[in-house]
């Protein structure tokens, strides 16, 4: 085992190969998961990337192994010449900060999407830079952490929001007299209100007014569904959701 990592750590062809070969298939991986649940950035999206950053990683290892033997002389003839073999890997993570921030986008009700994407964009470039640098051991660990934090910890951390007491709804309702009569039901449930948020006073887009609702639950009723029932239920909504980040 330990002369196949020996093998991999060197710069020639095989281990060139193995390189790239290995960031796209860990770029894949990430991205296969994320490609399922219909994000903006898929499969093919996070091969790329994994892929570009690995190629600036062997190209600056390229580089460097270049400037003592081959390009010694043309160095050399131009005296002082500095060198910083991490330019090219710290311009990728530099240009993958960009391309997240255009997919972090803010929708409907005060909620920011694409944050979780940018940030598996992010990690997926650190990949292939450590795929680049043929350091394995790295790129397996961290792909096998990324995919259990992005896959098996989506569905954990959804349970642990509905368990806590904080609580944002989205209530549509017949006009804005309706906020105090949807007040009085929650606070019969003893929550507590900590914000109010009126999104739209009217009816227009085919949208009726709406608001959002920032409360806590109390200790001796802190079911979610039992508060979405209790205001669902009003005569004067049409809706009510409750939204998680």
């Amino acid at each position: 085992m330990a002369e196949i990592f020996d093998y991999l750590h060197g710069l020639h062809f095989g281990s060139v190969v193995i390189r790239l070969v290995l960031s796209l298939i860990a770029g894949g991986v990430v991205g296969f998961g994320r490609s399922r649940r219909d994000r903006a950035a898929g499969f093919r999206t996070y091969m790329l990337i994994s892929l570009g950053a690995a190629t600036a990683v062997v190209l600056t290892l390229f580089q460097y192994e270049m400037l003592g033997s081959a390009w010694a002389d043309a160095v050399e003839a131009i005296g002082d010449f500095k060198y910083d073999a991490s330019r090219l890997a710290g311009a990728a993570v530099t240009g993958i900060g960009f391309l997240g921030a255009a997919i972090i986008l803010r929708i409907a009700h005060q909620q920011v999407s694409g944050l979780t994407t940018a940030t598996g964009l992010f990690a997926t470039v650190c990949m292939g830079a450590a795929a680049g640098a043929g350091f394995v051991e790295l790129v397996l660990i961290a792909t096998l952490i990324t995919v259990l934090v992005l896959n098996v910890m989506a569905p954990l951390e959804g349970m642990f929001k509905r368990r806590l007491r904080n609580s944002t709804l989205n209530v549509e309702f017949d006009s804005v007299e309706s906020i105090e009569t949807i007040v009085e039901v929650m606070r019969s449930r003893d929550a507590m209100i900590y914000d109010v948020d009126i999104e739209q006073t009217e009816e227009r887009d085919g949208r009726h007014p709406s608001a959002i609702f920032v409360v806590q639950l109390s200790r001796q009723k802190p079911s979610h569904s039992g508060m979405l029932s209790a205001v669902a239920e009003l005569p004067c909504v049409y809706s009510v959701q409750e939204l998680i980040s």
